[in-house]
């Protein structure tokens, strides 16, 4: 599971994450929700080791990220589809990668053939559209077989078909036992998906429940309605970073 306590970074005079305290669980899908400024991308980098916390600590099954050996069967993670060199070929890309974790070629082929890359594993992802960055992205998260999956938007630039497709992944990796745990601004998509939601404004934790309890207890009949109701006091926010 991911544990974040007292959780806090500063920019500067910018507050982006603010005394988060928090814990995602395995065996469901948890939505990470707020708007644009809320410090979403901030928190999954700061889970990541990308970021250093200013305080307090964040680990995945208790200890932090780069304590890990072999991190990419601990933690899958698509913060960013395009990082990846655009005259490199995603089979290529992925096996890199692979070799770097001490992880074998067959599961290359494994995930490439998952996410729906079979027909282009060897084109450049210097050309790929989008969508297909994203489902190259996944197989990123997915190549060490994790047992935690950290996804930002991974929804974007999806067609229906992807979207569809996504839903049903982060299902089946939940009922697979594995700690999910997915940012998105598609309300109605989360509706769908999450069985959880973890909702923060300014950095700060606004809800952490079921999506049921959340709609629930908003006295809304969505959760469109009831994240707007939520974060009616965070929505202008626009210092720090995402």
């Amino acid at each position: 599971m991911i544990e974040a306590k007292g959780l806090t970074k500063r920019f500067g005079g910018t507050v982006a994450v603010d005394d988060l305290t928090v814990t995602v669980r395995p065996g469901v899908v948890t939505g990470f929700l707020g708007p644009n400024g809320a410090g979403k991308s901030t928190t999954m980098r700061l889970i990541l080791g990308l970021d250093a916390p200013t305080a307090g600590t964040v680990t995945v099954d208790g200890r932090r990220y780069a304590e890990h050996d072999r991190p990419l069967t601990r933690v899958g993670a698509l913060l960013e589809a395009r990082a990846v060199h655009p005259g490199r070929s995603a089979y290529h890309h992925l096996l890199a990668l692979a070799q770097s974790n001490r992880i074998p070629r067959s599961r290359v082929l494994d995930v490439i053939d998952a996410v729906g890359l079979a027909d282009v594993a060897r084109r450049r992802a210097g050309t790929f559209s989008l969508g297909m960055e994203q489902r190259l992205g996944i197989a990123v998260a997915l190549l060490g077989d994790p047992g935690t999956l950290i996804l930002d938007e991974p929804l974007n630039g999806l067609d229906t078909e992807g979207i569809r497709w996504v839903r049903g992944l982060l299902r089946d990796l939940a009922a697979d036992g594995r700690t999910v745990f997915v940012s998105s601004h598609l309300m109605s998509e989360m509706a769908l998906t999450a069985d959880h939601v973890v909702v923060i404004g300014r950095g700060r934790l606004l809800a952490d429940a079921s999506l049921d309890q959340l709609v629930a207890d908003s006295g809304r009949s969505s959760l469109e309605e009831a994240f707007v109701h939520l974060t009616a006091d965070a929505v202008e926010y626009r210092g720090g970073r995402r």
